[in-house]
């Protein structure tokens, strides 16, 4: 299926490493070009080194998205580079787990920051540039704990991720007649190299197989690839009346019945 996305300018945050590198890659095998942007100078331009053997052009942003102006920062950047934006993909993210009567304030400044606020400040941002396509799209890295509880010590992390999934239903709303998609992906557990799940193989793997097994029906972790074709298709006019909705990358983990 061609996806049409070639020459789209497609700006990713969180794009050095796991779910965010492998959108960029999915986006930029697509045709696309990319922003990409991460806190880190050296990672960040390492990923585009290896976007731009797609052959699509490729800027890096080494770039902290919970700082105050970085929205208008980010923007200024595409803007003197493209010219416009036709898809915003949010996907800096973290955690801080502990039980909720142990966390600080500043635990949950900084995740709410890093989680919510940042794509906040960025998507508002961006609206100008977006509205200038023919067919433009934000979409949000929430989780199935946005959609659902995903336990003890994570009070935070489900409520930004929940956070998120609210926020782009409005946004969705207020932007529809403005030509802007608003949609959320929810990933389960996925496995990528060097991230939580694949060090957690690694350091137990017989935990991990009888996590599997009471967790993931299909038997094996979710790669990030999985998540990236989800993405481009929501993120091109193939889905072009997708739009306020939030669909899990899970491979039947989660419980929700929607």
């Amino acid at each position: 299926m061609d996806l049409n996305l070639t020459n789209k300018v497609a700006v990713v945050a969180g794009a050095s490493r796991g779910i965010g590198l492998a959108i960029a890659h999915r986006l930029a095998e697509e045709g696309a070009d990319l922003l990409v942007v991460a806190r880190t100078e050296d990672t960040i331009q390492q990923a585009a080194e290896e976007l731009r053997r797609h052959g699509t052009r490729v800027e890096a942003l080494a770039h902290d998205i919970t700082e105050s102006g970085a929205g208008e920062r980010l923007a200024s950047r595409v803007r003197e580079r493209f010219s416009r934006a036709d898809i915003y993909v949010g996907n800096a993210g973290g955690n801080r787990r502990k039980a909720f009567a142990e966390t600080t304030d500043e635990d949950w400044s900084s995740i709410m920051d890093l989680n919510f606020n940042g794509h906040v400040r960025c998507s508002r941002a961006l609206i100008p540039l977006l509205e200038k396509s023919d067919s433009a799209s934000i979409l949000f890295i929430a989780s199935i704990f946005g959609r659902e509880a995903g336990g003890k010590g994570l009070s935070i992390y489900n409520t930004t991720k929940s956070a998120l999934i609210s926020l782009a239903k409005i946004m969705a709303i207020e932007l529809g007649e403005n030509g802007i998609r608003v949609n959320t992906v929810a990933p389960g557990s996925i496995r990528w190299p060097g991230g939580s799940w694949d060090r957690r193989c690694k350091e137990d793997p017989d935990g991990m197989a009888e996590f599997i097994a009471q967790n993931l029906p299909m038997g094996r972790f979710g790669s990030a690839e999985e998540v990236a074709d989800v993405v481009a298709f929501l993120s091109s006019e193939r889905a072009s009346w997708v739009s306020g909705a939030s669909i899990t990358v899970d491979g039947v983990q989660s419980r929700s019945l929607i």
